[in-house]
């Protein structure tokens, strides 16, 4: 597999970097606090998008989220990312009781609590999954001084994975077959059912996660959740993203949320990283980075905010 290697817009020789453990509901995970030379005040928890990611996001040979921490920190934005609890304990995804919340809120919370200890301007940037559940950390963590979306979904996780595999059933049909769509269909409305109940086997529902993680996901409205911050938001979204995209998704924080800031890249796939053509999975096999343009808008959008 081919080796990382940092974007040209990060310059090592501007931060170190110092590993941390963050403790939340009786676990810990470990995290990576990145420390640019000079400082402007400003830090940054990143989330990860849905799945048990590391702290880079490695996907392949990509690692989004190193790339943000690394860019960010060469222009002086101190940074914290973290494993999340579903990486470093797989087996929690399958239990009964796990949720959406449970793999991302309180060890966010604790991310954020760490970070206010170097600076007083505490930013969360969520990816995807990230991105939809920072609205609601920021409401349980008052300190947030403002959200980064960046491609965060709207449309029910449910009806986006039957639009994802109709779309990789049409774009790549030898690795997702029709009657894999049709699954997802059914399972679907299973989770839809007003009768879906926590005891609902697992295997009757997208992807095998537990009915308490789809009856959470239904009870969360993040534009709703957003809407009753008061704190500045930035949305960015790729204009080739089939996974969370301009047509299905960015329409609710348009409407919800007339006061944020949002930017439309047009060349970027989910993450974020630029090309050209139909996007699809292979996209994410070969070595890239996150569009220079993503990580210049958020720096300078973030000095605005603080500044103001």
């Amino acid at each position: 597999m081919t080796e990382w290697t940092h974007p040209p817009y990060a310059d090592p020789a501007r931060f170190t970097e110092q590993e941390t453990a963050l403790n939340a509901d009786g676990r810990a995970v470990p995290g990576t606090v990145t420390l640019p030379e000079r400082p402007n005040g400003i830090g940054v928890v990143l989330l990860s998008g849905g799945g048990p990611f590391d702290r880079d996001e490695t996907s392949g040979p990509n690692k989004p989220l190193k790339d943000l921490a690394w860019g960010l920190a060469s222009a002086g934005v101190t940074v914290l990312r973290f494993d999340k609890v579903s990486f470093a304990r797989p087996a929690l995804m399958t239990e009964p009781g796990f949720t959406m919340t449970a793999d991302y809120v309180p060890h966010a919370i604790a991310a954020v609590h760490k970070l206010r200890e170097y600076v007083e301007h505490v930013f969360l940037i969520g990816h995807s999954m990230g991105g939809k559940v920072a609205p609601k950390i920021a409401a349980e963590e008052p300190s947030v001084a403002g959200l980064i979306i960046m491609a965060g979904d709207t449309q029910p996780m449910q009806h986006a994975a039957v639009r994802v595999m109709s779309y990789l059933a049409t774009t790549s049909p030898e690795a997702v077959p029709l009657e894999v769509v049709e699954r997802f269909k059914r399972q679907a409305a299973v989770v839809d059912s007003p009768d879906l109940s926590p005891d609902k086997p697992s295997t009757d529902l997208p992807f095998g996660m537990p009915a308490s993680f789809w009856l959470d996901l239904r009870d969360y409205d993040p534009v709703a959740t957003a809407a009753k911050l008061d704190v500045p938001i930035l949305i960015l979204q790729g204009g080739r993203d089939y996974q969370v995209t301009v047509a299905d998704d960015l329409p609710a924080w348009r409407d919800g949320l007339p006061d944020a800031t949002i930017k439309i890249l047009e060349a970027d796939n989910h993450l974020f990283f630029p090309g050209t053509g139909p996007s699809t999975p292979a996209d994410y096999a070969t070595a890239q980075h996150v569009d220079p343009e993503a990580l210049t808008t958020i720096a300078r959008w973030m000095l605005r905010t603080t500044r103001s």
